[in-house]
């Protein structure tokens, strides 16, 4: 029996992902007092997206390539790479990522592993995002500005999300370590079918493909 936690480290087909929709949910409590001011409760400590990859079908040889996919993850069952149209780097869509783009921490010395994270907004309003599957090949690293090179002086640990500095590239006190990249997200099919109809398809009718964000 196959393990309901399980990630396949593949990636929807880009064509249709380009063309879904979706973006991050937030849940908060809300409870209106009798004064009129209300208190306002975050359930999430990180946010969650949501898509739906069938505003991404155009033909029905991205129809088949989905369905392909959608048999190969067993449906709802295993968790794959999704890349999302509209925040998929470390730095603006138009950019490319740099190795100063992102702060993961500042060098006491002796840390040697930095959790991979994107900032939204500055100072105390600022968010820090875990992303844990990032293009491998597209990311680079920095300590004090410097650009180092991988595997010599870093790596970096898919099952924790963090990058590794090697012992002899360890920050120093106050040294500031940076990153940039490219990144997938990592979700499944938050559904059991996909219901599909040709004449439908033909006359412009788009099939419903939900897409749901998990935690690795």
């Amino acid at each position: 029996m196959s393990e309901l936690s399980s990630f396949h480290d593949v990636r929807f087909p880009s064509a249709v992902s380009f063309g879904a929709t979706g973006g991050p949910e937030r849940r908060n409590e809300i409870v209106a007092l009798t004064s009129g001011r209300e208190k306002r409760n975050a359930r999430f400590s990180q946010s969650r997206r949501h898509y739906d990859a069938g505003t991404g079908v155009r033909s029905l040889a991205d129809l088949h390539d989905v369905l392909a996919f959608f048999e190969a993850r067993r449906g709802s069952l295993h968790a794959f790479r999704f890349r999302d149209p509209f925040d998929m780097k470390s730095c603006r869509p138009d950019d490319l990522p740099l190795a100063t783009d992102q702060i993961l921490g500042t060098g006491d010395g002796a840390t040697a592993r930095f959790a991979l994270t994107k900032t939204y907004g500055e100072g105390e309003d600022a968010y820090r995002r875990f992303i844990s599957r990032p293009v491998i090949e597209t990311l680079r690293v920095a300590v004090a500005g410097v650009e180092k090179t991988a595997p010599a002086q870093w790596s970096f640990d898919l099952a924790t999300g963090e990058v590794v500095l090697a012992p002899d590239s360890v920050a120093a006190v106050g040294e500031v370590v940076t990153a940039g990249y490219e990144f997938d997200v990592p979700v499944r099919f938050d559904a059991e079918r996909i219901a599909v109809s040709i004449t439908a398809f033909k006359a412009g009718q788009i099939p419903s493909i939900p897409l749901i964000e998990v935690r690795l």
